[in-house]
């Protein structure tokens, strides 16, 4: 992106990198997704804060990644955090060099055609950000002649190539390889707004308090978030949501959920 990927500044969301290229390979030489049982390989676009970014000691933390640590635990597997080119995602999946993308990934239905869901754990809204004390934008419809910014493979990217008001009444739709850097622009002036993911854009205000500010409107529809896996990985998706599945019973999401966001935002 379907808080997927508010700061972030941690997609932190360079394997990225080498996937935004597509990633081609031999068949032959794929992993096999069902083989190893010892290592789960988890892809996520590292500087997505809160969900899945490198802290200062250049660790993959976050609130996903604490969810997929728990989640292996109990399934006695070895996790592994590969961050990839969020936009080359399903490649990276479909080839075997992830097994999952757990990385507030929205569900959607164009993504069921290719990946294989969790049920959802979240529910995801897309709203609009401004530099604080702006007053330019108080609502949608007020980003007409102006120059804004979204993620790339983002869900604020797909509503906005796909409605005509982004398409024929605002000036510009800017895109970013991370929020992060949408951000940075629209601190610097060089953008009149963002549209992104509530849960990211709130956590990167909460490190940036003076800088920004969200309104409270929401943009397109309410996504939700879920875990993705190789279409054909049902043994996969079948192991991991119902530890999932233990994990919301036991209070054990919920306890993660408060730690990140002050309150148990989970569905």
């Amino acid at each position: 992106m379907n808080w997927k990927k508010i700061l972030t500044g941690t997609a932190v969301f360079a394997c990225a990198a080498a996937l935004l290229t597509g990633c081609g390979g031999d068949k032959a030489s794929a992993p096999d997704k069902g083989a190893d049982k010892s290592k789960i390989v988890v892809g996520l676009d590292d500087n997505f804060p809160p969900m899945g970014f490198k802290n200062e000691k250049n660790e993959i933390v976050g609130f996903d990644v604490d969810l997929a640590k728990e989640a292996a635990k109990r399934l006695g597997r070895e996790v592994e955090f590969k961050a990839i080119d969020w936009s080359s995602k399903e490649a990276e999946l479909k080839s075997g060099r992830v097994q999952i993308l757990w990385n507030g990934l929205d569900i959607t239905e164009k993504r069921k055609e290719n990946m294989l869901f969790s049920n959802p754990y979240m529910d995801n809204r897309q709203i609009i950000f401004v530099k604080k004390g702006s007053t330019a934008v108080s609502d949608e419809k007020s980003l007409a002649g102006k120059t804004i910014g979204v993620q790339s493979a983002s869900t604020a990217e797909e509503y906005t190539d796909t409605t005509d008001f982004y398409k024929n009444e605002v000036k510009e739709v800017k895109k970013y390889p991370d929020y992060v850097a949408a951000f940075m622009d629209l601190e610097n002036g060089r953008l009149d707004a963002v549209i992104g993911d509530e849960i990211v854009g709130r956590y990167y205000m909460s490190k940036h308090p003076d800088e920004l500010e969200a309104l409270p409107i929401v943009v397109g529809p309410v996504s939700e978030f879920g875990i993705a896996f190789a279409k054909d990985n049902t043994a996969l998706q079948s192991e991991v949501q119902k530890v999932i599945d233990e994990m919301k019973a036991d209070g054990t999401i919920a306890k993660i959920s408060t730690e990140w966001f002050g309150k148990d935002i989970t569905k």
